[in-house]
């Protein structure tokens, strides 16, 4: 179900373990939320590797730095012939250029794969956000 209004747009897309029920290009298990939402600065991918399971190829990008964040699972990552294990609450940051590819351990592996463009944040959170004085139901006055 989606609901959108002038400064949001949702998606409920159900509980995780549904993500293999998703097909991309002729893989299961990966969901870009990006043109869903109406992203404009980034595209964001959910994902649920089946246990065992690895990328099929390596890949690099032109353009696009990637952070992944490993919700649940373990397994390993490989990043310019090195490879490192990963697991629940593991954060990989890689470089365009970055040759990378990864694979499932003994339990699925769920993770969050943001893109950006390299070099295109102008300022942080801290810089950017302001507090308002507009109260949420569950502020109190």
């Amino acid at each position: 179900m989606k609901q959108s209004g002038k400064n949001f747009t949702v998606e409920h897309i159900g509980p995780l373990e549904t993500l293999l029920n998703q097909d991309f290009m002729g893989f299961h298990g990966k969901y870009f939320i990006g043109k869903e939402l109406g992203l404009t600065g980034c595209e964001v991918s959910l994902n649920r590797l089946p246990a065992g399971k690895g990328m099929p190829f390596v890949h690099s990008h032109e353009k696009n730095e990637e952070l992944y964040i490993v919700l649940r699972g373990s397994g390993a990552f490989f990043i310019d012939g090195e490879e490192f294990p990963i697991q629940e609450g593991s954060l990989i940051r890689v470089a365009p250029a970055g040759e990378r590819a990864w694979q499932a351990g003994a339990e699925d592996l769920y993770f969050i794969c943001i893109q950006a463009q390299a070099g295109s944040l102008t300022q942080a959170t801290l810089e950017d956000g302001k507090r308002l004085a507009t109260k949420a139901s569950w502020m109190t006055k």
